[in-house]
């Protein structure tokens, strides 16, 4: 799926919510105790070899690792851009191993990634070559598969993949997320992952969403014990939503202005109209609270 434009756009600046109903109370009593897990949400590095853009991003991956995150989720746009027309083989592998010098910072930890709308190769000679499309993106992600799920500590994860017609999880995936989802136990605790925002404020503002986000909510409404939270990525922006039940948190982008500096929109240096650069930390608890934190780079 081909891109003309960074879809990439704003929201303000955030912070720590919990769920699900009775918010008060759950953050309460989620302040009490200890989570069971800590995830460090990373989304859109946007990574190239250009303007120190390596080493600039490892500053940065270091001080997400200070929150020492059980294990990282990482939202796609991984490398700066092989999406577009005239993308030559020799500009993706460059990106593709800025991508790796900035995972060995992280060498020893685990990394759920899924694919981002810039990450697949489609201007091959041929859909033969090696390096064509996102099966080559699952293997330098070193993923299963573009869509999976796992389990932690009694959370049920699962990873989708947005790049179908019109932003959608596609015919054959869909069927895989409601098979999936019926097949948890009631109320297990489930966090959804996809590049695309499902539900978001920044729909209203710039598009970019999920085309199938009415029959997703009516998914996740049937499986309303168990799915509790979604992330995104894709706008560079940072907004929350919460709607039956499910809170939607898109986490900005790690790049911010795609490490440029900005533009006339921009708020502030490396902003994205008002949203700045950084990552999210979520802690999540046994009952199926969680919260989600942002922390701005800049």
């Amino acid at each position: 799926m081909k891109r003309r434009k960074f879809l990439a756009r704003g929201a303000t600046l955030a912070i720590g919510v919990t769920a699900p109903i009775a918010a008060a109370k759950a953050s309460e009593k989620a302040t009490s105790r200890s989570p069971i897990l800590t995830i460090a949400h990373i989304t859109d590095v946007h990574i190239r070899p250009e303007e120190n853009i390596p080493n600039r991003a490892i500053d940065w991956l270091r001080v997400v690792k200070n929150h020492k995150p059980d294990f990282y989720l990482n939202g796609g746009d991984s490398i700066h851009d092989a999406s577009y027309d005239e993308v030559s083989r020799e500009r993706t592998l460059e990106q593709w191993e800025a991508w790796d010098q900035f995972r060995a910072e992280i060498k020893d930890s685990k990394v759920y990634s899924c694919i981002g709308n810039h990450d697949p190769w489609w201007d091959a000679p041929a859909k033969e070559d090696e390096m064509y499309g996102k099966p080559y993106v699952v293997k330098r992600l070193n993923i299963p598969a573009p869509y999976y799920s796992f389990d932690e500590k009694g959370w049920h994860f699962i990873i989708l993949d947005g790049n179908h017609e019109g932003i959608s999880l596609g015919g054959v995936q869909m069927k895989w997320l409601e098979d999936d989802l019926a097949s948890l136990p009631s109320n297990t605790p489930t966090l959804i992952m996809s590049h695309f925002p499902i539900t978001s404020i920044t729909n209203a503002l710039v598009g970019g969403q999920h085309s199938d986000h009415k029959e997703l909510k009516t998914l996740f409404y049937k499986h309303k014990d168990k799915v509790r939270v979604c992330l995104s990525g894709h706008q560079h922006l940072l907004d929350r939503a919460w709607y039956n039940d499910v809170h939607y948190f898109c986490n900005g982008a790690l790049s911010g202005f795609w490490w440029g500096d900005g533009d006339d929109q921009s708020a502030g240096k490396q902003y994205y109209l008002e949203t700045p650069p950084g990552f999210a930390i979520l802690k999540l608890y046994s009952d199926g609270t969680i919260e989600n934190k942002y922390f701005p780079m800049v």
